[in-house]
C-alpha cells in the first residue's frame, strides 16, 4: 500500500465507526420486536442510512479542509436558508409532528434540517474563530469580546429559526456547541467566568420560575404543558402524577430489570415508548444488562478521546481542522449525555437521539456528514506529518 493510500486508511476512527454499527443495529433490531412496532423492519432502513451515510462521508473526503474553509459561509448559509424555507413551506410537504414543524415530509421520506444546521453551524463557527485568531494574533479584552460576540451570533440565527418550529431540546444542542466553543477559543477566562455566572443565574432563575409558577411559566415564557410536565418530572418524579412520569417510569424499569447481565437478544418485556429511537439505551440496558450499557459509553469515550487527540493534534498543522474536532466532540458529547441522562433520571425528557446507535435518517446521514469531515481532518493530519518526518 503506497503512502498515499495509506493517508485514507484512518484505522481506528473506521474501527469506531464499524462497533457504532454493530451496536445500533444489534439494539434497534432487539426493539424492534416490541409488539408496539407490529414487525416494521427498522434495521434494513437504518441500514439503507448508514449505507448513504458512508457514501456521503466518502464523498467529502474529495474536498480538502482549505476548500471547506472558504465554502463554509455559503454552506451555513444554505443551512439557514432551508430553516426558513421549512417554516414558510405548506402542510403537504412540512406538516406538524407532535406539536412542532421540524420536518420536511415527502412521501416515504421525512428530513430534520436542524440535524444538518449543526454540522453548518460548526463548519462556519470554526472558520470565524480561525479568521479571528488569524487576524489577532494577539489578543486583548476587545478582540476576545468581539470574537465572543461573533459566537453568539453565528450560533443564534439557527437556534431563533429552531426555536419558531419549536424545538427547544435541539436548539440547546446549538447552544452547548456554542458555549464549548466559546471555552476552547482562548477568550479571555474573566469574560468566560462572566458568561457561565449569566447563564447560571438565567437557567437556575427560570427553572425555578417554572417549579415555582407553572402556570405563569405557560402564559409568559410560552412553554407547553408537556414540557413544563417534563422539568417538574426532572426536578422531582416521586411527586409527579403517574401520566407525567410515564417514560420516565419505563425507561428505568426496563434498565433495572436488564440487571448485570440483561435478558439477552428477543427477550424485551418492558414496552418503552420510541424505544428505537429516543429510548435506546434503555432497550440496551434491557438487553444486555449493566455490563452491555457500560460498553456503550466507553465505545463514546473512546470516540470522544479520539477527538480531543485529533483537536490537539490539528492544531499544529490547521487550527480550522482542529475547531472542526472540537466542534463535532461537542456534538457528540451533548447528545450522549443528554439522552442517556434522560433515561436514568438525571435530565428531562428531550426527543434528542443517541447518535451513532438510535435510529433515524436525518441524525443518521447528519452523523455521518460530520463523521467525514473529522476523517478528512485526520487524513490531512497523516499526510501533514509525513511531510515533517
Amino acid at each position: 500500500m503506497s503512502n498515499k493510500q495509506s493517508y485514507y486508511i484512518q484505522s481506528d476512527l473506521l474501527f469506531l465507526l464499524f462497533l457504532f454499527i454493530c451496536v445500533s443495529l444489534i439494539s434497534i433490531y432487539n426493539a424492534q420486536q416490541l409488539p408496539q412496532y407490529g414487525g416494521e423492519n427498522f434495521v434494513l432502513k437504518q441500514c439503507v442510512w448508514f449505507a448513504a451515510g458512508i457514501v456521503g462521508a466518502a464523498v467529502i473526503q474529495f474536498v480538502d479542509l482549505e476548500q471547506l474553509f472558504k465554502a463554509s459561509i455559503y454552506i451555513y448559509g444554505l443551512g439557514i436558508l432551508v430553516l426558513i424555507v421549512l417554516l414558510i413551506s405548506p402542510d403537504s410537504i412540512a406538516r406538524e409532528i407532535h406539536g412542532t414543524k421540524s420536518w420536511f415530509t415527502l412521501p416515504g421520506l421525512s428530513i430534520q434540517p436542524a440535524e444538518f444546521t449543526k454540522i453548518t453551524t460548526v463548519l462556519f463557527l470554526a472558520a470565524v474563530i480561525t479568521k479571528h485568531k488569524k487576524k489577532y494574533e494577539v489578543s486583548n479584552l476587545g478582540s476576545d469580546t468581539f470574537l465572543l460576540f461573533k459566537i453568539i451570533f453565528v450560533t443564534a440565527i439557527p437556534v431563533f429559526f429552531i426555536l419558531l418550529q419549536p424545538d427547544f431540546g435541539t436548539s440547546m444542542v446549538y447552544v452547548f456547541i456554542a458555549g464549548l466553543m466559546v471555552l476552547l477559543s482562548g477568550i479571555d477566562w474573566k469574560i468566560i467566568l462572566s458568561l457561565i455566572l449569566a447563564v447560571s443565574i438565567i437557567l437556575g432563575g427560570a427553572v425555578g420560575f417554572i417549579v415555582k409558577f407553572p402556570s405563569l411559566a405557560e402564559e409568559y415564557i410560552g412553554l407547553d404543558p408537556y414540557q413544563i410536565d417534563r422539568v417538574m418530572t426532572w426536578i422531582n418524579p416521586t411527586e409527579q402524577d403517574s401520566d407525567d412520569t410515564y417514560h420516565f417510569d419505563l425507561s428505568v424499569l426496563a434498565l433495572g430489570s436488564g440487571q448485570l447481565f440483561g435478558k439477552g437478544m428477543d427477550s424485551l418485556e418492558v414496552e418503552t415508548p420510541e424505544a428505537h429511537t429516543d429510548f435506546i439505551f434503555s432497550v440496551i440496558g434491557e438487553s444486555f444488562g449493566f455490563l452491555g450499557t457500560s460498553v456503550v459509553i466507553f465505545l463514546y469515550f473512546l470516540l470522544l478521546y479520539k477527538l480531543v487527540t485529533l483537536g490537539l493534534y490539528s492544531s499544529r498543522y490547521s487550527l480550522f481542522g482542529s475547531f472542526l474536532s472540537f466542534g463535532y466532540l461537542g456534538i457528540i458529547l451533548i447528545h450522549a449525555f443528554q439522552n442517556i441522562g434522560m433515561t436514568i433520571g438525571i435530565m428531562p425528557i428531550t426527543g434528542i437521539p443517541l447518535l451513532l446507535i438510535s435510529y433515524g435518517g436525518s441524525s443518521v446521514l447528519a452523523t455521518m456528514v460530520g463523521f467525514g469531515v473529522i476523517y478528512r481532518v485526520a487524513v490531512e493530519n497523516s499526510i501533514q506529518r509525513s511531510y515533517l518526518f
